[in-house]
């Protein structure tokens, strides 16, 4: 790629990260959109409508951004929880790191790569036309002792991260014991999941639960509750409350005609209907051998959940439960067999969702490589002559399509993840999480840089011999490629976050509609996905480290989309995001790996880079750092990983001994035992929250309406 298609696409992304902020700055000041981009503290707070349009409400301004930058770390714990404080961390890591390796890499290892001649001359007189490979080591001379300056980045860059992660990690350990130390009492620190329940002929589940934990933990066991499956009644609920959203916009519609004069025949209040489901809903659920057991202290759940409770190890299996609004419900009645082999299953879909991706990463590489696609498509020469079509092509256009196909991979990910059996949202997106960092390290990062183009031979990517050497040939060819996807996948994407672009084309859709336009928004806050946000923030970072001596020129590309992420992510939690679910940090050690594996690949490309380059001296330099950064891994998980995995006996006994001599622990506890009660058993309440006169009853639908559906589920 030469330097006037990459300047292409950086005009292209930098215009649509413009529109986007002007377009946000303007209608988030408008009532209409409101439920879009400050939802959260609309349901906090609610927004006066002022009906008068002002100047100010129609000039795009940047007050949100002095907002943004100016939310501390303690406001956003006190809103968003500690899993946003890590997530925000994370991206003030990047931040640090590329600050400091943007100093060496601008002022020193650019100008010496410039220099020099390997490649051919640079003339900064005819820069638009240069080739971007200039810019990088590739163009230094064999042997030079410049290189000299490139070994010792790779030692500084390597001790600065190490120490910021360091730093890190223990940071983050002592905000999770504070946070632990500043809860209240919460359900799921006294309660554990108990799955593979034995049951004794003539015995319940109940009783033999019962039995069992009246005997081996008689002085800590407190209730059960046993859990069923409930999902065909739980389609049956989500079916009845859309029919409530339904019949509350009749009513208003009835309310408007008889303010007019038009006459109102009135609307019944009866609710059979909720009265028949309520009977469904106790006779048409099945008991799985699972159940929630509660404890009258947390160190007696801890103990429970960490011991081995039968002879048997598949049965009475126990971990600690998730909070009662973080239970993914419709897995739990999947044996142990059942987990382990879907388990397996799921390893080789994903491998196989692997390799089907190697078809648009294909395409990718043949549209930057002009000469390649004028081969494949003779009758396109004609049109891909033009300079600015050629620019675009190679320089935009295949970013846009792999950005495309990515959007896909996230739900994929974690549907899988939902069907490998974990009982929580959270336990889902950390699997998630996992699978899509790797899935794009491999299919973004690997399959772009060993492949080239889709003219070469499938064996050559799989060739894992001399594995430094084809790093170090392929890895700064690619250069040019991925300074473009960060500035559309980084600047475009997370300005389009901010835009919430869907949300706002719904609503539009939506206004325009005529016959839901007068229906009131009804709306769950939004809350953020770290499945998909933490991968492609630890994404960038690799191509940060292994990028910052071979071509720094990607590094002020970089810096630029930390810090659009960090202003647009801050904002977001302020009036968007509501937090979910609260895992108390622990995607953190997801982080800390991804860094630790991008200083190895690092290590590994400049070995090879180097003994090219025919620099053995710096090769053998180099050897040694791997070796110190995995024994520095190794250190940080004894030190600090036993932290994410549970709290300690000291942390536990002494939150027990604290709940003592509180006054609100006896209200919690008779509140715990029907915590983990499954809601789709629970009585179902639907209430007009508009605080006026009832809306109709669910006894207005006529009865072919829903009791078909109650009886799929006998």
């Amino acid at each position: 790629m030469i330097v006037s298609a990459l300047l292409t696409s950086v005009g292209i992304n930098s215009g649509l990260c413009i529109l986007f902020f002007a377009l946000y700055s303007i209608l988030r000041k408008q009532p209409g959109y409101s439920y879009v981009y400050v939802p959260r503290l609309l349901a906090a707070k609610g927004i006066e409508r002022n009906r008068y349009i002002h100047l100010q409400r129609l000039l795009p301004s940047p007050s949100w951004v002095k907002r943004a930058w100016k939310l501390s770390e303690e406001e956003l714990l006190s809103t968003s929880g500690l899993d946003a404080v890590v997530f925000i961390r994370t991206i003030r890591l990047s931040l640090k790191i590329f600050s400091f390796a943007g100093v060496i890499g601008l002022f020193v290892l650019l100008p010496i790569n410039c220099a020099g001649t390997q490649l051919a001359s640079f003339d900064i007189t005819v820069i638009s036309s240069e080739k971007l490979d200039l810019f990088t080591i590739s163009n230094v001379n064999n042997g030079s002792k410049w290189l000299w300056a490139h070994c010792s980045a790779v030692y500084l860059i390597t001790g600065f991260v190490c120490f910021l992660l360091y730093y890190e990690y223990d940071y983050i350990c002592s905000k999770r014991n504070a946070y632990f130390y500043s809860s209240k009492p919460e359900p799921h620190q006294f309660t554990i999941l108990v799955r593979g329940i034995p049951v004794p002929p003539g015995s319940s589940i109940s009783e033999s639960v019962e039995s069992f934990f009246k005997e081996y933990h008689s002085s800590t066991y407190m209730s059960h509750v046993v859990i069923h499956r409930t999902h065909k009644i739980s389609n049956i609920i989500i079916f009845v409350k859309n029919l409530y959203r339904r019949l509350r916009h009749l009513h208003s519609e009835a309310d408007k005609v008889y303010s007019r004069g038009d006459g109102y025949s009135g609307v019944s209040l009866r609710d059979p209907a909720l009265d028949n489901l309520s009977e469904e809903q106790s006779l048409s659920v099945q008991e799985v051998r699972s159940a929630f057991v509660s404890f009258r202290s947390r160190f007696g759940a801890a103990i429970a959940s960490r011991l081995q409770q039968s002879e048997k190890p598949t049965e009475w299996v126990t971990e600690q439960a998730p909070e009662p609004n973080d239970v993914y419900w419709p897995f739990f009645h999947s044996t142990f067999l059942q987990r382990w082999m879907s388990k397996v299953v799921i390893i080789v879909t994903s491998i196989v969702l692997t390799v089907l991706f190697l078809i648009p990463v294909a395409i990718v590489q043949g549209l930057a490589n002009l000469s390649q696609l004028e081969f494949w498509f003779p009758f396109l020469k004609s049109i891909l002559s033009a300079p600015i079509i050629s620019r675009i092509v190679t320089g935009y256009l295949p970013n846009l399509i792999l950005q495309l196909s990515l959007k896909l991979v996230p739900p994929v990910m974690e549907f899988l993840s939902s069907i490998q059996g974990y009982i929580s949202y959270s336990e889902i997106q950390r699997s998630a999480c996992d699978k899509f960092l790797w899935f794009i390290i491999w299919n973004i990062f690997f399959t772009n840089v060993l492949s080239g183009s889709f003219l070469n031979p499938l064996f050559e990517l799989l060739d894992l011999r001399n594995i430094p050497e084809h790093l170090a040939v392929a890895v700064p060819a690619q250069a040019s490629f991925f300074i473009a996807y960060v500035t559309t996948s980084g600047w475009t994407s997370t300005s389009s976050d901010l835009f919430r672009i869907f949300q706002f084309i719904k609503s539009i859709l939506r206004k325009c509609c005529c016959c839901n336009r007068n229906i009131p928004d009804k709306f769950d806050l939004p809350y953020i996905y770290y499945h998909r946000e933490i991968p492609r923030i630890l994404f960038f970072g690799l191509l940060g480290i292994t990028y910052f001596f071979l071509a720094p020129l990607i590094l002020p590309f970089l810096l630029v989309y930390f810090f659009l992420a960090y202003i647009i992510y801050k904002n977001q939690f302020i009036n968007v995001y509501a937090p979910k679910f609260e895992s108390a940090g622990k995607f953190w050690p997801t982080v800390h790996n991804s860094m630790i594996f991008s200083l190895v690949l690092m290590h590994a490309i400049a070995v090879g880079i180097f003994t090219l380059k025919k620099f053995s001296c710096a090769s053998w330099l180099i050897f040694p750092l791997p070796v110190l950064t995995l024994l520095f891994n190794e250190y940080c998980r004894k030190r600090f990983l036993p932290n994410f995995a549970a709290y300690s006996v000291e942390s536990l006994i002494r939150k027990d001994r604290e709940d003592l001599n509180d006054p609100e622990v006896p209200q919690f506890f008779r509140e715990l035992v029907t915590a983990y009660v499954d809601p789709a058993l629970s009585p179902l309440k639907l209430s007009d929250s508009s605080g006026h006169r009832a809306p109709p009853s669910l006894s207005d639908i006529s009865d072919d309406d829903v009791t078909p559906l109650l009886s799929q589920s006998v």
